[in-house]
């Protein structure tokens, strides 16, 4: 096995936190101007160029497989869906506790496990679970404001989320990272052309909020090597701390940038959301030891 080597970690951890901030910021900017579909098709259409780019300079386009599309499809519904209600969202709430909601995906992904992955659901699990709803509560405050869209659009991105972990997971028994990444964004280009044109127009971007766009496309790629990355530096129980760093780095963002409250209740929660993963993970690095 490789040595742990945790700066190295931290270093690409620190690159996921700056794509996953700038990324909220360009969405944000984006808001009102096009639509989350918009959005979506036209970081679909620059990933694709970028994936197809690299795999052709990197000699990787006989990887590009057209298997197990049933699965291919399903993984990008759950992924398409779960993005454009994070872009819905960050229009509308806090990117803290936007993000805290986000951080709750991989306690759905442990409790869908059993059902589609053939995992058992543990005591620890369900702990978790239990634990990290107790978190989502205390992040939506059901009962000292209404659950907006915004609210309700973050809690299911991250069922959205954990949709696409499964079926990544799935596809990587047998298929190879940039064959996942070109359908991923061909597929999600698909869908968002037949939802964009379905009234027949269409909002081009314009020298205002293309770099934007283009923001949003490099930044949701860039964020997913830098963790992918991570994660072959150090072990889960290393990273996952780390991912966590860019809830109070985002809400700095949002206070001085956007007049957003620092909230103590948010952090609250999302600490409790965050314990519950951690728990889970040390348990599954227990069990794999």
């Amino acid at each position: 096995m490789e040595k742990s080597r945790p700066l190295l970690a931290l270093a690409y951890m620190m690159g996921a936190t700056a794509s996953f901030t700038a990324m909220a910021v360009a969405g944000r900017e984006l808001s009102g101007e096009l639509s989350t579909f918009e959005i979506m098709t036209y970081r679909s259409a620059i990933g694709l160029v970028i994936v197809v780019g690299i795999a052709w300079a990197r000699g990787l386009l006989p990887d590009i497989k057209a298997r197990r599309m049933g699965l291919h499809v399903i993984r990008n519904i759950a992924h398409f869906s779960g993005q454009n209600l994070w872009f819905f969202a960050v229009g509308l709430i806090p990117f803290s506790q936007l993000f805290a909601f986000e951080f709750s995906f991989p306690l759905w992904v442990a409790l869908f496990a059993p059902i589609f992955l053939s995992e058992r659901l543990t005591g620890t699990r369900i702990a978790a679970a239990i634990i990290g709803f107790i978190g989502i509560l205390i992040v939506a405050r059901p009962d000292q404001m209404e659950l907006g869209s915004g609210v309700i659009a973050a809690f299911f991105c991250a069922i959205g989320f954990a949709g696409a972990s499964i079926g990544t997971k799935l596809l990587t028994r047998t298929e190879t990272t940039v064959s996942i990444l070109f359908w991923l964004t061909a597929l999600q280009l698909i869908f968002g052309l037949i939802i964009t044109l379905y009234d027949g127009e269409i909002k081009l971007p314009d020298t205002v909020n293309g770099p934007w766009v283009f923001l949003v496309a490099l930044c949701g790629l860039s964020a997913h090597f830098c963790i992918t990355t991570a994660m072959t530096f150090a072990p889960a129980t290393v990273v996952a701390p780390l991912d966590f760093a860019r809830l109070p780095f985002i809400a700095v963002i949002g206070m001085v940038f956007y007049d957003e409250p620092l909230i103590a209740l948010t952090f609250v929660g999302a600490l409790i959301i965050f314990g519950a993963n951690y728990l889970n993970i040390r348990a599954e690095h227990k069990r794999g030891a």
